[in-house]
Order: structure tokens, then C-alpha cells, then sequence
């Protein structure tokens, strides 16, 4: 039997109606969420990403703002414009689209977003918060999983979760969100022996490596949930996952597809996080 196909894209529409009603109720308030994306040097993925994540406020409303640098531009520049757009009350949030430039160091630059403007939720006090189960600003793709699981109504208590890479943008703040909801959760990473041992015992299944057709059938349990992060190209250049969608299709339960699986999800989440800063903002207004 095969299995059952989980639409990012039909999932990410219905999240975006949601935040469009928010939207419209902060703009009552007469606020406006905003954005500031800060793009530096001339990674052709970056501008790709930088665009949609652009297209996407415009599409529900949400205020953007573009600060484009030459790979030239020094640390302290960029560092110097963080700390003015940490000051403009009109911007909720500050994205500083990675990779960055070799001698510009992204911890650094992390570090010095304001933790309350933090919506890619990579800031040291995000990261704490998240771990230690308060609410916060949840890393985009991470919590694009979880609100996926949700819609489709996958219960995570006291299942197995096996986390497939150890970044810090998506495999270990993946493996803590699902640790809040009372899953027990098994990281794999490039040094784990033996990996198919563990994802063989796995009753969900997120694959953030990188490397494609790295899942096969034989790797996982009949009826899995397989949740695949990973954006490849195959050997005829065709954007693919970490998982062999063809063999593992027909023995999971729930698989997700690249593209158009958790991808629409990650940038639906940037948004959330956007209009949540937004909301914030106003109850410390009102609080303060």
C-alpha cells in the first residue's frame, strides 16, 4: 500500500490564512509587522531564498525591507546595521540571510540580533528558551515539522523520533522540539555506526543530511512517518531529498515529497514568527 502523501504546500496555504486574520487584527491595532532581510555577497541560492521569503510578506501583507551588501562589507558594517534595525520599532524581526562572507563570523552576528527580533530563531536565548520547553522563537524549519504533524494529526508522545544530522539550524532543535512533546528522540549523524539499526526502529523519521537517496525502503519500518528535509540533485540535476521517495513511498505510512514537503513550510514559519514578534510587541507596549 502506498503511502499517504503530506502536502507542504496545501498545509503552508492553511497556516497562511490563519496569519492573514492576525494580520488583519494587528492592523486594527495600527501595526503593521515587518520584516528586515540583510543579504550580503552574491550566493545565487541566497538571493533565490531571499526572494521567495520577500514574495511571501507581500502575498499577506507583511512589511519587508531589503539591505543588500557587496561580500565586501565588514563585520562591524553589518554588525553596526543589526544594532540601528534592533531600534526601529516599525521592524518585528531580522533575518540575515547565511551563509555569510568567510571573514564575517555568523555566530557574531546572531549574537547581536536582539533576541525579541529573532525570528529565525537561532539567537543563544531562543535556543535556551526552546530548550528548556518556554516559548520562544522556534528555529523555521523545525517548527514547520512540528506544525505539519500537527495538521495531519501525527501524534509524537512516546514515539521513537530518529533525527537524521546535528546542525544547529535543523537537526538539533528538531530533536528538542520533539523531546517537548514527550517523543524519545535518537540523533544519527556522520559518525553513527551502523544508522539504518536506528532508523529501522523509528515510528517518525527526519532526514536532514543533505545527501541524496541516503533512506531506502530497506531502511525503514513498514508504516513510518518520513519527514525529508534534505534538498539534492540527482545525477540528471533534478531536485531531490535525502530519501528514495520512489522505494519508500510504498512502504511508509506518511512520507513528505521534495519538493513541495516541508520546504513552504519553512518559510510560512518565518512569517509566524514575523506576525508573533508583531503580537509581542504590542502586549510589552501595553504591559510596559
Amino acid at each position: 500500500m502506498s503511502a499517504s502523501i503530506i502536502d507542504g504546500k496545501r498545509i503552508a496555504d492553511h497556516y497562511r490564512e490563519q496569519l492573514r486574520y492576525q494580520i488583519e487584527q494587528l492592523e486594527l491595532q495600527n501595526v503593521t509587522p515587518g520584516l528586515a532581510v540583510v543579504l550580503v555577497g552574491n550566493n545565487h541560492a541566497s538571493h533565490s531564498y531571499v526572494k521567495m521569503k520577500r514574495k511571501a510578506c507581500s502575498e499577506l501583507g507583511i512589511h519587508s525591507e531589503l539591505y543588500q551588501y557587496e561580500s565586501s562589507l565588514t563585520e562591524e558594517e553589518l554588525l553596526t546595521k543589526i544594532r540601528e534595525l534592533n531600534e526601529q520599532e516599525h521592524i518585528h524581526g531580522i533575518l540575515v540571510q547565511l551563509p555569510l562572507p568567510e571573514h564575517i563570523n555568523p555566530i557574531t552576528v546572531i549574537e547581536t540580533i536582539s533576541p525579541a527580533k529573532d525570528v529565525d530563531g537561532f539567537h543563544p536565548v531562543s535556543i535556551g528558551k526552546m530548550v528548556t520547553n518556554q516559548d520562544t522563537f522556534y528555529s523555521c524549519t523545525p517548527l514547520g515539522i512540528m506544525k505539519m504533524l500537527e495538521y495531519e494529526n501525527i501524534s509524537v508522545e512516546g514515539k521513537h523520533v530518529v533525527i537524521l544530522g546535528r546542525s544547529n539550524i535543523v537537526g538539533k532543535p528538531a530533536g528538542h522540539l520533539f523531546l517537548n512533546r514527550n517523543a524519545t528522540v535518537t540523533y544519527c549523524h556522520s559518525r553513527t555506526q551502523d544508522m539504518s539499526f536506528y532508523t529501522k526502529q523509528a515510528d517518525i523519521i527526519v532526514s536532514a543530511v543533505g545527501k541524496a537517496n541516503l533512506i531506502g525502503a530497506e531502511d525503514i519500518k513498514p508504516g513510518a512517518v518520513v519527514i525529508d528535509v534534505g534538498m539534492n540533485r540527482d545525477e540528471e540535476g533534478k531536485l531531490c531529498g535525502d530519501v528514495n521517495f520512489t522505494e519508500v513511498k510504498d512502504k511508509a505510512g506518511k512520507i513528505t515529497p521534495v519538493p513541495g514537503g516541508v520546504g513552504p513550510m519553512t518559510i510560512t514559519m518565518l512569517l509566524y514568527n514575523t506576525v508573533k514578534s508583531a503580537e509581542w510587541a504590542i502586549q510589552n507596549r501595553q504591559n510596559g
